[in-house]
């Protein structure tokens, strides 16, 4: 797709010389996700510096019927930052944190910064802010808005929406949403930053927000359990919740043990013997030693009564860092051991332990000798599907059977009403597949919402319905 003379020059002009750019080197790092699965194409890069230059230049995109993709820090695994030879409009100079209010719990920044660096300013202020994912080093503010991110912290904090008081947005039609409150009640009509929220860039771009802090975690404690099987583990979740502020919960299998420690550098078990599934938990409280103490009471009672089979505390910061290696390394062992699909999906917390049986049963029957190793969120019901191939396949041939895996792990989970998109969104990788799962209903009703706020359809066109 190529854009004419006439708005190119107009663009160079609007966003001066540090706001664009052709050069097909700069570009390309843009064009890939971090799977390298997906790969887009784009003729022209734009790099505004203000939310004034944003909506100058969307105007100017309506105006010349331009597609536009917004893009943050292109950390989505499913490819919806990618553009298909729309106008990438980066956030990238996007980056002033505009004010940080301990007494209101409130930060506001700017789209293009990261999350590690919001949780820093917020740490100075002596606050938190508690959304953490793997890529938080690179995944942006406006990112993590636009697809309603979520990671490890939902289990007490909840997703991106949950942590999001007030949304600045240019509109499709260039017009600004000043929506920067910090209350935390406002009852007055359409909630209009919640649609914003994992919209994946389809009604307007996010340029700031202002996001809930929470008090600092000034004591906590970290353990890894062994169990036997999943239901063990919700027993486990249960009896953790009622003894105090629960930070994690993360399931991982054994064949993901064994791979983090096989593939990664400075992984290794911390326990005696192999178990079939272990629990990464986390407790907070005023004081670590609080922590650990409430944490060794409900692991003796689970040892006792034979809910855990083994269990280890972490006793300083660098055991903790060991134990979390586990599972934050558990994407990059598996894509060490060869190609694999991957599922983001969600079920009620209670119907984990069927989806992860019928699932690895109806795929191994399926394709023989494929790998099954879930692990995730299960403290919200997240959990990552993913499957690697069999030992010596040919992974060309492995990677493109994931049409047909995906219809069998979604079909399952469809069945126990859960959600395809547990917190990576549709994107291109599942827009269309979320229409078998979707009512009549509902595609209409997001479809009138989208045609309201862009007519002309030139946000992110290639995502959502």
């Amino acid at each position: 797709m190529g854009l004419n003379e006439a708005f190119v020059a107009a663009a160079k002009a609007l966003l001066g010389a540090k706001g664009w750019t052709d050069d097909r080197d700069r570009i390309a790092p843009k064009l890939v996700d971090w799977r390298g699965r997906w790969r887009g194409e784009a003729p022209f890069l734009a790099l505004p510096g203000s939310v004034e230059e944003v909506s100058a230049l969307v105007r100017l995109c309506a105006e010349h019927r331009v597609p536009i993709v917004p893009q943050g820090g292109n950390t989505g695994l499913v490819g919806g930052q990618l553009p298909r030879g729309e106008l990438i409009v980066s956030t990238d100079r996007l980056r002033a944190i505009r004010d940080v209010a301990p007494a209101d719990d409130c930060i506001v920044v700017e789209a293009g910064m990261t999350l590690l660096e919001t949780q820093q300013s917020a740490a100075a202020a002596g606050r938190l802010f508690p959304l953490s994912l793997a890529a938080e080093g690179s995944a942006t503010i406006g990112g993590a808005v636009s697809t309603n991110a979520g990671g490890i912290g939902v289990l007490r904090y909840g997703m991106m929406r949950d942590l999001v008081l007030g949304i600045e947005a240019v509109l499709p039609s260039g017009e600004v949403f000043h929506g920067l409150k910090r209350l935390r009640k406002d009852n007055t009509g359409y909630d209009l930053k919640q649609l914003l929220i994992g919209a994946e860039g389809t009604l307007g771009i996010v340029t700031a927000a202002s996001l809930r802090l929470f008090p600092a975690i000034t004591g906590r404690a970290t353990a890894l359990a062994g169990v036997v099987d999943a239901t063990c583990a919700l027993t486990l979740l249960e009896r953790t919740r009622g003894a105090g502020a629960v930070e994690a919960f993360e399931l991982i299998s054994r064949t993901g043990v064994e791979l983090a420690i096989r593939h990664i550098p400075r992984v290794q078990d911390p326990l005696g013997e192999p178990w079939p599934w272990y629990v990464l938990v986390e407790l907070s409280a005023r004081t670590s030693a609080e922590a650990q103490e409430t944490l060794e009471a409900v692991l003796a009672a689970a040892l006792e009564d034979g809910t855990v089979a083994d269990a280890a505390i972490a006793q300083n910061e660098q055991q903790r860092t060991v134990l979390w290696r586990l599972r934050e390394e558990q994407t990059a062992a598996q894509r060490a051991a060869g190609a694999s699909w991957s599922h983001d999906v969600s079920v009620p917390v209670s119907c984990i332990p069927a989806l992860l049986a019928r699932a690895a049963t109806a795929i191994e029957a399926a394709f023989p000798g494929a790998r099954p190793i879930p692990f995730g969120h299960v403290g919200d019901g997240n959990i990552h599907y993913n499957v690697v191939q069999p030992e010596g396949a040919d992974p060309a041939a492995f990677a493109a059977q994931g049409d047909a895996a995906a219809t069998i792990v979604h079909d399952i989970v469809a069945s126990l009403e859960g959600s395809i998109s547990a917190e990576h969104g549709l994107g291109r990788m599942k827009s269309d597949a979320a229409r078998a799962y979707f009512s009549p209903v509902r595609i209409a009703a997001m479809r009138a919402i989208r045609k309201a706020l862009d007519p002309l359809g030139i946000m992110n066109p290639a995502v959502l319905f």
